[in-house]
């Protein structure tokens, strides 16, 4: 059961992804529909321990600092997805998560920028690498 939950939260991702690769946008009703859904979640399974899920939403407090403070540059509704995925797997696998997403988009945007497709100015959808960072840490490493 708890590795459909996992899937099914992936393609919450998957959804979210296509949304801000087309538009740079994230409609905040989606995000708090899937901020409930890890609530309940939270609520009902508790294999995270409590401590970990709040240390995660500070993780993405801090995300959101940082989108006020740089106007921006780093979206909004991306610093929600991270508050909302550190309640949803915790603190370490958010850290983990993290590395994998910041790592996969600085090699993409690296080899945009070598073969030219992007310039510096150029924005790129965070939510995607989230997604995959989730993939690789949840559904594939079953982090609890």
């Amino acid at each position: 059961m708890w590795k459909i939950i996992q899937i099914t939260f992936f393609i919450y991702l998957v959804i979210l992804s296509v949304l801000d690769i087309r538009t740079r946008k994230l409609p905040m009703w989606l995000l708090a529909a899937g901020g409930i859904c890890v609530i309940l979640s939270q609520l009902i399974r508790r294999e995270t321990p409590w401590e970990l899920c709040l240390f995660g939403a500070a993780a993405g407090c801090i995300f959101l600092m940082i989108s006020k403070m740089t106007r921006e540059s780093f979206g909004y509704g991306d610093s929600l997805l991270i508050l909302l995925l550190g309640v949803a797997v915790g603190f370490w696998n958010l850290i983990s998560l993290l590395a994998i997403a910041f790592f996969l988009s600085a090699v993409v945007s690296a080899a945009a920028l070598v073969f030219g497709k992007f310039h510096r100015k150029t924005t790129v959808p965070f939510v995607p690498f989230l997604g995959i960072g989730y993939f690789f840490v949840r559904v594939l490493g079953g982090g609890g």
